[in-house]
């Protein structure tokens, strides 16, 4: 199982764009065939070292993780994620 974390700074931080962003995150649900597991939080601490989304998914391969970068819903997602994010990190490991 690959666990992929990723964490987004949004350029808008209000609560209203937060929320616009994690629910197209969560839109992902059930639309990837080889995304196993999804989960969306946002930040409730707001310190100046914090990033506002947090996104949490599993894969059962390193194969299937490729196939869901590149699947057309995802695809969607990162051209939102484009115009949004200010910054990001992420990781990815084998459990």
């Amino acid at each position: 199982m690959i666990t992929h974390i990723v964490c987004f700074k949004l350029k808008d931080r209000s609560a209203e764009s937060v929320a616009r962003t994690a629910a197209v995150l969560k839109d992902m649900e059930g639309k990837i065939e080889q995304l196993r597991y999804l989960e969306v939080g946002t930040d409730v601490l707001h310190s100046d070292r914090s990033y506002d989304i947090a996104l949490i998914t599993k894969f059962d391969s390193m194969a299937a993780l490729g196939e869901y970068q590149v699947h057309p819903v995802h695809k969607k997602v990162i051209a939102h994620m484009a115009e949004v994010n200010e910054a990001s990190v992420s990781v990815d490991f084998e459990a």
